[in-house]
């Protein structure tokens, strides 16, 4: 990126004064500011088969899960944020890699089916956290899908905790708006099983995904790539009847091989999917879940916490067993 950058530079001063002062326009490709996606360095995948190099399982899991480009998370486990943030994106950007980051900190996270319940101790907190997640972004490219499962997750809630809600997803989009320029940011839209089409379309609306580049489907779920692409462009026909505009989507393929028999949490005999990449029916299919990471205690996952690695379930992704 920086070479371009550098050309960019040398011809803009070519330019009259008030043209070359003017800022860039919002969210520049940043695929074609990279050359591919990023491999995470350190994936729980990783660490698990550098951890375990005589481990039978370890040379499939390292070939098929630890090095295809897969989506980091970040949350209250990732320290001082922007520094993190900042620390990622760098290190992507310094191989002319475009890395895909998930902001996962809502205040009241995953508050009905809390699994994953943790977050940002107030709406406060977390709009801090997410002005300081865009910052330490900046001007890099970057792919950031924007708090999976929060549309999806009105089933307990108040009408209040809703508008609170979406209210902070709303003020998030903006900061990345105004810091990161070169951010496509991509609403999470919960999946096809969760919410229908023109109830989908609303929540996304009142979240103010007309700021965001796009909205994200399936993420750490297992419905089929065409099930999620026909759900996105049922969601594109609501809002384009509702409210006159239509969004890119991309979908979470990573454990979608065999599809869904049904089951959320840790189901068995599912397998990964196709590999980060542009198009497929969507803008992008992307890994965004981690195959092998744990949804929480339950399912094949029994006993693990969400988030953990379980090499006996990535090994079995692989071949759909």
């Amino acid at each position: 990126m920086r070479s371009r950058l550098l050309a960019l530079v040398a011809a803009l001063s070519a330019l009259p004064l008030a043209l070359a002062a003017a800022p860039p326009a919002h969210a520049a490709d940043p695929t074609t500011m990279t050359n591919g996606f990023y491999v995470d360095p350190d994936s729980s995948a990783k660490r698990w088969v550098a951890a375990n190099p005589g481990d039978g399982r370890a040379p499939a899991i390292s070939a098929s899960v630890a090095n295809t480009p897969t989506a980091r998370w970040f949350g209250s486990w990732s320290g001082t944020i922007g520094t993190a943030t900042g620390a990622y994106v760098g290190a992507a950007d310094a191989r002319d890699k475009l890395p895909i980051l998930v902001a996962y900190n809502i205040y009241n996270r995953d508050y009905c089916g809390g699994h994953s319940a943790g977050g940002a101790s107030s709406p406060s907190a977390y709009t801090n956290w997410i002005a300081q997640f865009a910052g330490g972004i900046a001007g890099r490219p970057a792919v950031v899908v924007l708090e999976p499962d929060s549309l999806g997750d009105y089933g307990c809630m108040t009408q209040a905790q809703i508008d609170e809600r979406e209210a902070m997803l709303t003020g998030a989009l903006s900061e990345f708006n105004r810091q990161a320029p070169h951010t496509w940011v991509y609403l999470d839209a919960g999946n096809p099983a969760w919410a229908s089409a023109a109830t989908m379309a609303t929540r996304l609306h009142e979240a103010g995904v007309r700021q965001a580049h796009g909205f994200s489907l399936n993420v750490s779920n297992y419905l089929t790539t065409a099930e999620n692409t026909a759900y996105g462009n049922a969601v594109n026909s609501e809002l384009n009847a509702r409210y006159g505009y239509t969004k890119p989507f991309v979908v979470d393929t990573s454990r979608n091989g065999n599809g869904s028999n049904g089951q959320w949490c840790n189901p068995s005999g599912r397998r990964i999917g196709t590999p980060s990449r542009l198009g497929g029916g969507a803008e992008m299919l992307l890994w965004i879940k981690v195959p092998g990471e744990s949804d929480g205690n339950c399912g094949v996952g029994t006993g693990s916490s969400a988030g953990q690695f379980l090499p006996e379930v990535a090994y079995k992704m692989i071949y759909g067993y």
